[in-house]
């Protein structure tokens, strides 16, 4: 199997938000990447009520500080780019009022001719969620009715739909993704999110999951699509990977996915072993700017394809 590389475009405070997006884009289309991936964070609080990720006591990083909005990074992207696919991982869903990520997604999607994949999850930080006006305990829920309003956006004919947060009477609403649908993963981490996965998306979109849990889940949504009577090899996995390059390798204590181009492409082919259809290089935290990105991003794409994969 051919592993599908994407790349994280640069939207972090130490990029510039129009010139190092266009740039990196152009030239990940050009290198060869699958796709361009985008992540959503929206403040960093002062006095967290949550730790990063959800871990008590564990502080946010300064990296998190002003992150340029996906949506608006993705659009930069598509304007620019032809032929590669463009996806969110993740958008925290119950952040945003249903109507109007449906539709936004929808107008993104028919200006991309067709090549937005919408990565969905619930997120861990309360502070987001006070901010938005969202309720956490019930994001679960919250995420749900997102995806019954997108079905009813995106499909043919009127939409309609009565929900917690969504009052639609029947309506003409548009712009529509091409062919009335698109491709929708969704982040997941217990089997009542998985079993999410397997009735009613397109994939599983881990983040900083060790390969042993990826193989086991990516088993347990085999087994949870063959129950829904569904194909569970159209279900794709698609990892991000927080990368970054060093000059020489690292020991044994090193992050995966971080040390010499060697050692990284050794992590992916695991990752391959693991289920793994497509990851996500994201390089913005361990580059200085756009130039090294492009560069990193070019070196490593190179020697994954050397390699085989």
């Amino acid at each position: 199997m051919t592993l599908r590389l994407g790349l994280g475009l640069p939207q972090m405070k130490h990029y510039a938000p129009g010139r190092d997006v266009t740039a990196v884009a152009r030239e990940a289309e050009a290198c060869g990447f699958d796709s361009l991936w985008v992540f959503e964070r929206t403040l960093v609080p002062e006095d967290p009520v949550d730790g990063m990720y959800g871990v008590e006591g564990r502080p946010w990083p300064g990296t998190f500080r002003h992150v340029a909005d996906p949506l608006v990074t993705l659009a930069q992207a598509a304007a620019v780019t032809e032929r590669v696919r463009l996806g969110t991982s993740v958008l925290v869903a119950p952040l945003h009022a249903p109507f109007g990520l449906a539709r936004a997604l929808g107008t993104l999607s028919a200006a991309s001719g067709g090549r937005l994949v919408a990565g969905l999850g619930t997120g861990w930080s309360r502070d987001e969620y006070a901010a938005a006006g969202a309720d956490f305990d019930r994001r679960g829920e919250l995420l749900d009715e997102l995806l019954d309003v997108c079905e009813e956006v995106w499909s043919s004919g009127p939409s309609a739909y009565t929900g917690g947060r969504t009052r639609l009477a029947p309506a003409d609403v548009g712009p529509k993704p091409p062919g009335g649908r698109m491709p929708v993963l969704l982040a997941a981490s217990n089997s009542r999110t998985l079993d999410r996965i397997a009735r009613r998306a397109d994939g599983w979109l881990p983040s900083l999951t060790p390969h042993p849990v990826v193989a086991r889940n990516r088993a347990t949504l085999r087994e949870l699509a063959e129950r829904q009577g569904r194909d569970p090899d159209a279900l794709t996995v698609v990892q991000r990977c927080s990368v970054r390059v060093s000059g020489k390798p690292m020991g044994g204590d090193r992050r995966k996915h971080q040390g010499s181009v060697e050692q990284i492409v050794e992590d992916l082919a695991e990752g391959v072993a693991a289920g793994v259809d497509e990851a996500i290089l994201d390089l913005q935290n361990g580059t200085r700017d756009a130039g090294e990105l492009i560069d990193a991003g070019r070196e490593l794409y190179a020697a994954v394809r050397d390699a085989g994969m």
